[in-house]
């Protein structure tokens, strides 16, 4: 099978069928062999049922209904697993994404061999002040820290080799750094097309703008564990060993000026009156309990059952 492709939503029963007929019209033109899997995550509207009828209108059609919302990733995760074509490609269900850009999606995954290909909405007809702006902010800050060269690391329109999309676990809200978590599994040559933003025709927007904080919160969270996840000692034990000998040599040069000053008959107070002395015990204090962190950090990894799960590319 040529493509999979991925589409997680919620609440969008009116966008489907004409959703549905655009991508059919566009895989049948260029003689792609494919399927459509829906992710129903938890909508309270028509949404599955309009769903049900395009199964039983087409045999190309799949689909999977959560009990409940979880979220865009858990849909993108289940849909990873279910897929079967060669290519991948997901989109969002409610029609911002052209399905016109899949022929020159899937040319730059099998022609150009790109690993994964992200969309860049270039042109947006978002509000500027509420979305465009903390966009720019946002994939400016992911650029910096991943090192990844992407304009738009949001986009819901990718393409995926089906290799990558089956080696990488997207959980809670890290479909925004699905470019990331392909990197860090060894898949480098990630691209960039840009794509045809469109206006919302139904509905309006499930996201709010506590995405832009929690967008950080989880960028600083994969970083953190791909720097450190393995080797939490490196972070920990390394911290807690700088505050420990600072505190440490701290509470000597107390000690030592209390001893100059009784040595030379100069006024002087008791250890404990120094303020000095109580922020190098805490120093030390600390660093004890953030180098027994990174420990019990080791300890947890090297009995974690997945600390030989290394991905083989090729073997012969």
């Amino acid at each position: 099978m040529d493509i999979s492709v991925v589409i997680p939503l919620y609440n969008e029963e009116e966008s489907l069928p004409e959703l549905h007929t655009w991508i059919k019209r566009v895989m049948e033109e260029n003689g792609f062999s494919y399927e459509i899997i829906f992710v129903d995550d938890g909508s309270t509207d028509r949404s599955w049922e309009i769903i049900t009828e395009l199964r039983e209108q087409s045999d190309k059609v799949k689909a999977i209904k959560f009990q409940r919302n979880y979220g865009k990733s858990p849909a993108l995760h289940c849909a990873f697993q279910k897929a079967k074509g060669n290519v991948i490609i997901t989109m969002d269900a409610d029609l911002q994404d052209s399905p016109d850009e899949i022929p020159e999606l899937y040319r730059m995954i099998k022609e150009d061999d790109y690993d994964l290909v992200s969309g860049w909405k270039r042109k947006r007809y978002d509000a500027k002040l509420t979305k465009n702006l903390p966009s720019k902010f946002f994939n400016a800050t992911a650029r910096n820290v991943s090192g990844i060269k992407l304009h738009d690391f949001n986009c819901g329109l990718k393409a995926y080799k089906r290799s990558l999309a089956k080696s990488i676990e997207v959980y809670n809200d890290m479909h925004r750094y699905i470019p990331i978590l392909a990197k860090d599994a060894g898949f480098k040559k990630i691209g960039e097309k840009v794509v045809q933003h469109q206006a919302r025709k139904y509905g309006k927007s499930k996201f709010g703008a506590s995405r832009f904080v929690n967008g950080y919160l989880d960028l600083l969270t994969i970083w953190f564990l791909n720097k450190f996840g393995k080797k939490p000692m490196h972070f920990f034990g390394l911290l807690g060993s700088i505050m420990f000998i600072l505190g440490f040599f701290a509470i000597i040069a107390v000690g030592a000026i209390k001893l100059y000053d009784m040595h030379h008959g100069n006024p002087y107070r008791l250890v404990t009156e120094s303020p000095y002395f109580f922020i190098s015990l805490a120093l030390m204090i600390l660093g004890t309990l953030l180098f027994l962190t990174g420990f019990l950090g080791e300890l947890i990894s090297r009995n974690s059952p997945d600390r030989n799960n290394y991905r083989i590319e090729e073997e012969i």
